[in-house]
């Protein structure tokens, strides 16, 4: 299966380009994303015919479905890595909470965040390519959070790649700030940047699209790409595990098949809502993606309204950082797969040049078949941390948002499916205020040593031992010396 461009093309780049060219070189014509030139559309007994299969096994078949330029040898050793997670059998497990209710829990990878699902298989297929090809490759990785320590996690001492992480000074918890910082890999730059999520991100895209940028690189002979969700080597493994969603559900007899369930995500780039559309355009049986975002109501607003529009937008810093964003990213593949590469063009040169664009009524409607959208505030989440574990579930303030959604959006008596996308400890002063009622300013240590005494919760060895682990990245720089700084690295020796 090839990919094209979703805005369009500009005769320097291919018009088509395959699985493996669109993951190692992930920025298009003018600045758009790759996206497949078709979706698969799975056949009518692929979900029965995995009620008995591995998540590894539903993981190849999906990828097999996109005919993607892969050998077999490389799926299978990347696929491996789930058998690091918590459960080899179930990496994700589905848990019941409520009778209608349950929670996809994707955080019991290395890293302890959901990035791991996609990240880990990714950064084994990114790498090996480049080994084969006999390419050296910058990895470019811009975080809210999550997406640093787990991409910093799947490229560590790689051969053949260097990678260069991005995060908000101050925007990030004490826990994914550690996890970066404290990194010792070989071919690891950590910086922090002064500024916010989408100061880092525009930094990364600005860099991917940069000629003279890529003219430095090639100079040292290095290529460029991104661990980012622009990347389709994320979306791809973001697509899986929204089957597996259903068919946990299937197992646990909670549905009968074709049954339709509800799915409700915690957003900021939207790729995880992106991974759930496109399983639902191959099959998957969705009633209706439910998107839940904190206090940067920006996705909330244009899925209601038609309207995006940041002009006078100021980033909130909340309590559900990995959300605290403006720009969401994957926006434009649904645009693009609704609206065409013309009209996407239009949009994003509008949102660029003047920090707004606005859908026609009938383009709203179109996206309203698919989406529905609410936001929460930070005493919402609180309360329903301490609700939930009162009745014996631990949650992080992420998949609290989801909970908004779940009481607000539903329309049909349909089982529903949040999707927890980090464990409590990366998060836990947050928690222990939801669960004391108070704003005590906790550091992670003790809140995470209070709740795991309090409530029996078991710490993963990996969050306890990042406490005396040794700080190796203490750079933080304003955003215009990125270009600079990340150039100084590819030049060490």
């Amino acid at each position: 299966m090839n990919f094209i461009e979703t805005r369009g093309n500009d005769g320097i780049h291919p018009k088509e380009v395959t699985f493996s060219e669109a993951i190692l070189n992930p920025s298009a014509s003018f600045g758009g994303l790759y996206v497949p030139k078709q979706l698969p559309k799975l056949e009518e007994n692929f979900i029965l015919n995995h009620i008995n299969k591995s998540y590894k096994e539903l993981a190849y078949d999906i990828l097999k479905a996109f005919e993607i330029d892969i050998e077999e040898e490389e799926i299978n050793k990347a696929l491996a890595l789930y058998d690091n997670f918590d459960d080899k059998n179930n990496p994700c497990p589905v848990v019941k909470v409520k009778e209608d209710l349950f929670v996809h829990e994707q955080y019991h990878g290395p890293t302890r965040a959901f990035k791991d699902m996609a990240l880990q298989p990714f950064g084994s297929i990114l790498s090996s390519i480049a080994k084969k090809r006999d390419e050296k490759y910058l990895i470019l990785a811009a975080t809210s959070g999550d997406t640093g320590p787990a991409a910093l996690n799947t490229f560590k001492n790689k051969e053949n790649i260097k990678i260069a992480c991005l995060y908000p000074d101050g925007g990030t918890s004490d826990v994914q700030r550690l996890q970066m910082v404290c990194e010792d890999g070989e071919n690891q730059k950590i910086i922090g940047i002064k500024g916010n999520f989408d100061d880092a991100q525009t930094a990364l895209k600005n860099l991917l699209a940069s000629k003279s940028f890529k003219q430095e690189l090639e100079n040292d002979g290095i290529k460029l790409s991104a661990a980012n969700s622009v990347n389709f080597g994320r979306i791809i493994f973001q697509i899986i595990y929204h089957f597996h969603s259903y068919i946990e559900l299937l197992k646990q007899d909670e549905i009968k098949f074709g049954e339709k369930i509800y799915l409700v995500v915690p957003s900021g780039n939207f790729g995880n809502v992106l991974g759930g559309y496109y399983a639902k355009k191959m099959g998957l049986p969705i009633e209706k993606l439910l998107v839940a975002s904190n206090e940067n109501n920006i996705l909330t607003q244009w899925l209601n309204t038609g309207v995006y529009d940041i002009r006078d937008k100021k980033l909130i810093l909340t309590k559900s950082p990995a959300m605290d964003i403006l720009k969401s990213s994957n926006i434009e593949r649904v645009i693009f797969d609704l609206f065409g590469a013309k009209r996407t063009k239009e949009i994003f040169d509008s949102l660029n040049n003047e920090n707004i664009f606005t859908l026609s009524n009938e383009e709203t409607k179109l996206l309203q078949e698919e989406f529905s959208a609410i936001y929460s505030d930070d005493a919402f989440g609180a309360k329903k941390i301490k609700e939930f574990l009162d009745q014996g579930y631990l949650m992080d303030p992420h998949t609290a948002t989801c909970l908004k959604a779940y009481e607000n959006l539903k329309q049909k008596n349909l089982k529903t499916v949040i999707y927890s996308t980090a464990e409590w400890t990366k998060f836990s002063p947050t928690v222990l205020n939801a669960l004391n009622e108070n704003n005590i300013k906790y550091s992670d240590k003790e809140a995470l040593e209070e709740i795991s005494s309090r409530y029996n919760a078991k710490l993963p060895e990996s969050i306890k031992e990042l406490f005396s682990a040794k700080i190796i990245h203490n750079l933080v720089i304003n955003k215009e010396d990125i270009e600079k700084e990340i150039v100084n690295f590819i030049r060490e020796k």
